[in-house]
């Protein structure tokens, strides 16, 4: 019994660890968690005197089991804990909090979640494991069942589609941002005059039908029509992040990680022309999304 406790109490030592390795390799934290306790339930299984390193061993085993469940999500097996006679520690609330996931995603980086969620199982888990938890490429390529070579060039894939287009630090790309930082200062303040400042005065605002609210029309001309009905936005502002939208700067909006909406903007001398509110999925699926070098996803 004390051993069961001494072993409870190193698992919940690497708990925060282990979700979020199996958060940042399947984008749900409910999923996340079921990873997390499969991951108890094989410890418990195994002869934790044989285990040289406890934490290595865990985030290896939270990992295979990420990665199955990432190839068979339609119909991964669902472990129940009544089929396990071992109690598993109690975790602070045992019911997913919809806040705690958002949280959570904005921990990882919205913009980082979206991408994340486009790459296919073997390159998320090899991205993943190297990049983002530093796990060398030996250590991950027999859980792959590759070479630390096709691997690496995983990775590498991912890594290309995480972070979109390569810019240099140009004068117009470096204005394109600030004026989306602007942008987005004056949304989130519900600022209607610091947002016409960063706008053209003829803007164009085109809405897809799936993201058009009843009564408003799919076209809106000038920049302060659109502001005074932009700051309504404001009830979803931290989930909306800059990034590389078809290789200028745009806006995602991703709650939890889940791509909504995209906002695609024009520039000319110095201000916003024009802007796409994308909220179609497979318009959002075509768009070619990558990360903004520096941000802080």
């Amino acid at each position: 019994m004390v051993e069961k406790d001494w072993l409870a109490k190193q698992f919940e030592q690497n708990r925060g660890h282990l979700r979020g390795v199996a958060y940042r390799m399947l984008g749900s934290l409910s999923e996340a968690e079921d990873a997390v306790q499969e991951t108890w339930v094989r410890l418990n299984r195994s002869d934790a005197n044989s285990i040289d390193n406890l934490g290595g061993w865990l985030t290896t085993v939270v990992s295979r089991v990420c990665l199955d469940m990432l190839r068979s999500r339609s119909s991964r097996r669902e472990d129940s804990i009544e089929d396990n006679p071992i109690e598993i520690p109690a975790k602070d609330d045992t019911s997913i909090d919809p806040e705690q996931e958002a949280i959570l995603a904005e921990s990882v980086g919205i913009a980082l979640m979206v991408l994340l969620n486009r790459l296919n199982p073997a390159e998320r888990f090899a991205f993943v494991l190297h990049d983002l938890m530093d796990l060398p490429f030996d250590e991950i390529a027999p859980i792959l069942g590759r070479t630390s070579t096709a691997t690496r060039q995983l990775a590498s894939r991912a890594r290309r589609q995480v972070r979109g287009i390569s810019h240099e630090a140009g004068a117009e790309f470096a204005q394109q941002r600030e004026i989306v930082s602007s942008f987005l200062t004056a949304l989130r303040a519900g600022d209607i005059e610091g947002l016409v400042q960063v706008l053209d005065p003829d803007l164009v605002v085109h809405i897809d039908k799936s993201a058009a609210a009843t009564g408003v029309p799919a076209e809106i001309h000038g920049a302060r029509n659109w502001a005074g009905n932009a700051v309504a936005f404001a009830r979803h502002m931290r989930f909306f992040q800059p990034a590389l939208v078809d290789g200028t700067v745009g806006i995602l909006l991703a709650p939890r990680g889940r791509l909504t909406r995209v906002l695609r903007f024009t520039f000319t001398d110095g201000r916003i022309t024009h802007l796409d509110v994308i909220a179609d999925p497979e318009r959002l699926r075509q768009l070619e999304i990558g990360m903004l070098e520096g941000s802080d996803g």
